[in-house]
């Protein structure tokens, strides 16, 4: 078995390495922007993405799923910073929270993404995307995190942030500003047919392309007045060798397992780090060329030792990234591989090129987050979510409301529990139907038809004429509540004083006709007409 995988993988080397190339040239940006969004060290996101390429990879059973930093965890690593004190503080959060999905993968929790509304999803991605867009505003302009700017984003309070992006106007640095503006520009001509139809630019990233332009303008700068300066600059630690880069790891300050918080946290992350993961798997599996099903539970284990791992070397916590995973597949991507592939490559990067990494502007990962943000909240998935519906539309709107006012979580369970009612609502005009011709009615009962439907079919029963004739279907009904039948067995008792006929069809439990009905609760299945 091992020399067939062995082999497997050999065979599809060609198309790995050079997808493992373009992946890896996706995430160094996105690592780096994604700490940056999260206010965590820099260093951190790069220690993320190694050990999603590397550890994930190897226990995934996704084949081209590829793990690192999410923009959907960037509010919640930002808030849990704060919330329990400091960085060091927050990675014993990140170990737990590995802990958690481990646990969740054994205890084949790998459905869970199936029962979330797909309405709450996009509003929480939606939310995400406005928080990004708002959070990197000030960046874009320069206005750096050293001049007043308070970079623990507090979801209680956004109005500051609002406040932030008010003194970032006031105070923008021209330079970092041509930056950030020609970063986007250059990412949205790489858009266009033009550049995603030519051979060769469409093997380059947008992205990468932002950021180089940033490396330009800041080298042909310097000792010029537009030179960008410290604070506003990519700023990692050099390393010299594999032993000073593991000098260099963070870890967890195990000394606060007593601190409350943490454990909330942890189940945070766990459940939204899981959530993502899940969704972003089966729209890879989607993308598969070659329909693999990737199995969720194995997921979740991996994904639970990769937090793990990452948190025990001072990494943020993980999920499987559809825009890198998105990138593998367009690149030719077959395997596994080219996921470690471009973990391996993370990690050269960082013993052999941080003085390039160095010279990154922060406007210019600053403009990859802003569009990253448009993305996620553009106008379209506004009109599109409105089109859909009422009951669409509401749950996600009150989750993206809920989210910015609140924070991840409460705005995620507020907009699950709408989105729950508008279900339940749903459910319930299913489950009973009346159709009219004339006088004569059809009481259709559908699926599981419980307690909760009791009120409608009262408000149904209440609608039918006095010398109607009503037939009462049960033939597509799977289930009927004893309360249903009680209310049926009621209201047959009652259609004489009115002057209804009534024939019941299919209905198991009631039988007989009119005042024997009534004696008689409820008998075998059977027609019974007055």
């Amino acid at each position: 078995m091992a020399r067939k995988q062995l082999a497997y993988y050999l065979q599809n080397l060609s198309h790995d390495l050079p997808a493992g190339v373009v992946v890896f040239l996706v995430a160094l940006p996105l690592c780096l922007g994604i700490a940056l969004a999260s206010g965590a060290p820099l260093f951190s996101g790069i220690v993320t993405g190694i050990v999603g390429g590397v550890v994930v990879s190897l226990l995934s059973g996704s084949q081209l799923s590829v793990s690192g930093p999410a923009a959907g965890l960037t509010v919640i690593i930002l808030h849990g910073i704060e919330q329990v004190g400091g960085f060091q503080t927050f990675l014993l959060a990140v170990v737990l929270a590995g802990v958690l999905q481990l646990a969740l993968g054994y205890l084949r929790a790998g459905i869970i993404g199936a029962y979330f509304p797909s309405a709450v999803i996009r509003g929480m991605l939606t939310a995400i995307g406005l928080i990004l867009i708002m959070k990197q505003l000030p960046h874009a302009v320069g206005f750096g995190v050293d001049a007043v700017v308070d970079e623990t984003y507090s979801p209680q309070t956004p109005s500051s942030t609002f406040f932030e992006i008010g003194d970032a106007l006031k105070a923008i640095s021209p330079a970092a500003t041509i930056v950030s503006f020609v970063g986007i520009l250059i990412m949205l001509l790489w858009e266009t047919s033009f550049f995603k139809k030519n051979r060769v630019l469409s093997l380059v990233p947008g992205p990468l392309v932002a950021v180089l332009w940033g490396v330009a303008f800041e080298i042909l700068t310097l000792g010029t007045p537009l030179e960008i300066k410290g604070q506003h600059l990519v700023s990692l630690p050099a390393h010299q060798t594999l032993g000073d880069l593991v000098d260099h790891l963070v870890m967890p300050d195990f000394t606060q397992w007593a601190n409350v918080k943490i454990y909330s946290l942890a189940v945070t992350i766990a459940i939204i780090a899981s959530l993502e993961t899940l969704l972003s798997l089966e729209a890879v599996d989607k993308l598969d060329p070659f329909r693999r099903v990737a199995p969720t539970n194995q997921e979740l284990k991996a994904q639970g030792v990769g937090n793990i791992v990452s948190g025990l070397l001072g990494g943020l916590p993980m999920t499987s990234v559809i825009v890198r995973s998105a990138a593998n597949v367009s690149a030719g991507g077959r395997t596994k591989v080219a996921s470690m592939v471009h973990g391996l490559l993370l990690l050269l990067s960082v013993l052999f090129l941080v003085e390039w990494i160095n010279y990154i502007p922060l406007s210019a990962l600053a403009s990859i987050l802003l569009i990253t943000g448009y993305k996620l909240a553009k106008p379209s998935i506004f009109l599109d979510m409105y089109r859909r519906g009422r009951d669409q539309f509401l749950p996600f709107i009150i989750t993206v409301s809920a989210i910015l006012i609140t924070d991840l979580l409460k705005g995620i369970s507020i907009g699950i529990v709408i989105g729950l009612i508008f279900v339940m609502r749903a459910n319930f005009k299913a489950a009973i139907s009346l159709t009219q011709d004339g006088n004569n009615y059809l009481l259709r009962l559908r699926k599981d038809v419980s307690f909760l439907n009791k009120a409608l079919l009262r408000q149904l029963l209440d609608r039918i004429e006095p010398g109607g004739h009503v037939i009462i279907d049960g033939s597509r009904a799977e289930f009927i509540d004893k309360d249903i039948l009680g209310a049926i067995i009621n209201y047959l008792k009652a259609a004489q004083d009115s002057d209804v006929t009534v024939h019941i069809r299919n209905v198991a439990g009631v039988s007989g006709t009119g005042h024997e009905v009534a004696m008689a609760g409820a008998l075998g299945p059977g027609d019974a007409a007055h």
